[in-house]
């Protein structure tokens, strides 16, 4: 039981310690730690020391705190907390410098890659012959068919579906009659060409894939986040002129498909009879083209498929001397390769068709190239292929690739820029 402190005139009476006698009588469970820390140095000389110099630093200057913990450091038995408190330092100035570099903009990685390229290099001779506007026309058929155009849409038909997607040339209004509510599948998200968005069936719920056809040769058509359904249709020309080259060589051919994303040009050719390297950044692409192989009864035919970028690509088979007789490029305006390489079209064509007209073989037939969604003309396309011809007689070839309506007063829907060196 404790004792009443001696009241001051006036103020309320309440238990406490004893008047005159701090620190005696029972322990008072309100008293600072360092008070219990007192009671046990007292049976603990250590502890007492210890506690005198965590009192006693608080109050001290900061100044005078560093000299103490400095002349502490040399103490023997303070040795080993110095370690300790160094090794934490140690780990602290490690974990900054293993820290993150800032994160490289896409324009800087582009830079970073073609730092240690080779300056572009232009070929000496005459240039080919011109041949300008040239519009390549796909016309509707079983295999596919525009059927509308306009209000930023267009309706396909591809093989059974009917499939409505964004489209930013379309600026005109569409024509009566066509039935864009009854489409089969109806993308619906970015417009931009590499946009993503989502697949909507308003009728049967679809998979990811269906059957389809191109020239006779079988094919899966395939639902895809950006709005593309595993074909270009416009390229169909390009196919045919390559296909027709091929066969009428009455040699073995050998072609190079850049960009060759699911494989249709590569297959078609191949079972035209040319040997063909397929090239492609997309694993997933890569995977899509070889079922289509299968799929078409062409998995045996002579088809390397190379999951690459294109340029590092096109730079080590330069270094190893290989030859094609055709070459086909469709790259995108922006892409990366699959160990993160940037493209960027108009940094980085001017350096690829260097490399490709490195390529090409003592007799070659063509050199194909397509673009899709820049700010641009195919009177540049030319000039800049042109340049790189140079030399090799015949001709280029510069326009469009369209693809015309079905049915009555069918408008033309323009889809890519082109321009192509024929040898002939």
């Amino acid at each position: 039981m404790t004792k009443n402190r001696t009241p001051r005139s006036g103020a309320p009476k309440r238990p406490g310690r004893p008047a005159g006698a701090k620190g005696a009588g029972a322990p008072d469970a309100k008293r600072r730690p360092e008070r219990q820390d007192g009671r046990d140095a007292a049976r603990d000389p250590a502890k007492s020391e210890a506690g005198r110099e965590r009192r006693f630093a608080s109050k001290r200057p900061e100044s005078s705190q560093r000299s103490q913990a400095s002349d502490r450091s040399e103490a023997p038995h303070r040795s080993e907390s110095f370690e300790r408190s160094g090794s934490r330092t140690d780990a602290a100035r490690h974990a900054a410098d293993a820290a993150p570099a800032p994160r490289l903009s896409t324009e800087e990685l582009g830079r970073e890659g073609r730092r240690d390229r080779a300056a572009v290099e232009w070929p000496i001779g005459e240039r080919p012959s011109f041949r300008a506007p040239v519009i390549l026309t796909v016309e509707p058929g079983a295999d596919y068919a525009l059927l509308d155009s306009g209000d930023g849409e267009k309706l396909e038909r591809y093989g059974s579906l009917t499939i409505r997607r964004p489209e930013n040339q379309a600026i005109w209004p569409r024509r009566a009659g066509a039935d864009w509510e009854g489409a089969d599948a109806v993308f619906t998200g970015d417009t931009d060409e590499e946009g993503t968005g989502r697949w909507r069936f308003p009728k049967d719920t679809l998979g990811e894939t269906w059957p389809m056809r191109q020239d006779g040769m079988p094919y899966l058509g395939r639902f895809t986040s950006f709005r593309h359904v595993g074909v270009f249709p416009e390229q169909a020309v390009h196919w045919r002129f390559m296909t027709d080259l091929v066969e009428k060589a009455g040699r073995p051919v050998r072609v190079l498909n850049l960009f060759g994303y699911t494989g249709l040009a590569s297959l078609l050719a191949a079972r035209a009879g040319a040997e063909v390297t397929h090239v492609d950044a997309s694993k997933r692409a890569i995977g899509w083209a070889r079922e289509n192989a299968e799929l078409a009864g062409l998995a045996d035919k002579p088809i390397r498929w190379i999951c690459e970028d294109a340029v590092r690509y096109a730079e080590r088979e330069v270094k190893r001397g290989t030859r094609y007789d055709i070459v086909l490029l469709d790259p995108p305006k922006f892409g990366r390769g699959p160990k993160g390489e940037v493209w960027q079209i108009f940094e980085d064509l001017p350096y690829l068709l260097m490399l490709m007209r490195q390529l090409l073989s003592a007799d070659p037939l063509a050199l194909v190239l397509t673009a899709y969604s820049i700010r641009s003309s195919f009177y540049s396309l030319a000039a800049l292929m042109g340049e790189q011809c140079r030399g090799l007689g015949g001709a280029i070839e510069s326009g469009e690739l369209v693809i015309r309506e079905a049915g009555d007063d069918a408008r033309l829907l323009s889809t890519s820029l082109f321009s192509r060196w024929v040898s002939a």
